[in-house]
């Protein structure tokens, strides 16, 4: 059964940082791709990151290019997300989630079939 559960999520001051984790099992990371997202009140999920399973590439949303550091430990079947220089607007839950795109882009919500039941992640001073 695949399961993916979230954590490291919390309230953080505008500048600050955050490690999320997405644990995964029933699956191993060499073969899906992970991406993460995010959903702000009355916003639609919009995708934040992804890594992909073949060679590691990664992929980020313009919004946090520069801050945002996606990885993946394959011995623990995790994938990280490292969130530095947070800005209030960075405010919403997150999500992991995989798939196999089935030939959508990374950040399209309809190509994962599996996904976390969320973290809370709140910038505000």
């Amino acid at each position: 059964q695949v399961q993916l559960v979230e954590s490291g999520g919390g309230l953080v001051q505008p500048g600050g940082s955050l490690r999320l984790s997405c644990a995964v099992s029933g699956f191993t990371l060499d073969y899906y791709v992970i991406g993460w997202f995010r959903q702000a009140p009355g916003k639609e999920r919009e995708g934040v990151s992804c890594i992909s399973s073949s060679d590691g590439s990664t992929y980020y949303a313009d919004s946090v290019k520069g801050r945002f550091t996606i990885s993946r430990d394959n011995v623990k079947n995790t994938v990280f997300l490292q969130m530095n220089n947070l800005k209030p607007e960075d405010t919403a839950v997150y999500y992991c989630a995989t798939g196999l795109l089935y030939g959508s882009i990374w950040y399209e919500v309809r190509g994962y079939d599996y996904w976390g039941q969320g973290t809370q992640v709140t910038v505000s001073s």
